[in-house]
């Protein structure tokens, strides 16, 4: 492969693949500075090693990968973890201009626990199967299963229009 079909190749990619990629990293960071961050740097280190991204059979996931790898490394290089509390975080997705995601949802979606958050971000965000988002995550397909049906549980329990009294 040549070197101006790389570029082209690559730059295809990355348009098509910004903004789902930097979704899927917000909806589970909740901070779009940080995100955007980490997203730049994995779309980087993507470019550097496109021969290989680029035959990965989810790059996208690729990218979100490196990316929530990164934030894992910033957070342990400066030894603390900032918690978001509700309305840190509605306040961080007011913040955020990336398209339809609701304040109300983001804040939602960031009082999941992490691994809960990645895997929506990649199921739902990105739209990859089961064992796609499992390989990314470096889990059993199971426990990405499992994660969702919990996260889609207290996400609908948390919007239903009724309580669950009421629907019986």
């Amino acid at each position: 492969m040549g070197t101006k079909r790389i570029d082209v190749d690559f730059a295809e990619f990355y348009a098509s693949a910004r903004d789902d990629c930097l979704r899927a990293v917000m909806a589970s960071t909740g901070d779009r500075e940080a995100s955007e961050d980490f997203v730049a740097e994995a779309f980087a280190r993507a470019w550097a090693s496109w021969r290989k991204v680029g035959r990965h059979p989810a790059p996208s996931a690729w990218v979100v990968r490196t990316a929530l790898n990164l934030r894992v490394s910033s957070w342990r290089r400066s030894k603390h973890a900032a918690a978001l509390d509700d309305q840190d975080a509605l306040r961080a997705a007011d913040r955020t201009n990336l398209g339809p995601v609701d304040p109300e949802i983001m804040a939602a979606l960031m009082a999941l626990p992490e691994r809960q958050r990645q895997v929506i971000a990649l199921r739902i965000f990105l739209d990859m199967d089961t064992a796609g988002t499992a390989k990314a995550l470096g889990i059993a397909p199971g426990t990405v299963t499992a994660h969702l049906a919990r996260a889609v549980a207290v996400l609908r329990a948390q919007f239903s229009p009724h309580s669950p009294a009421e629907r019986q």
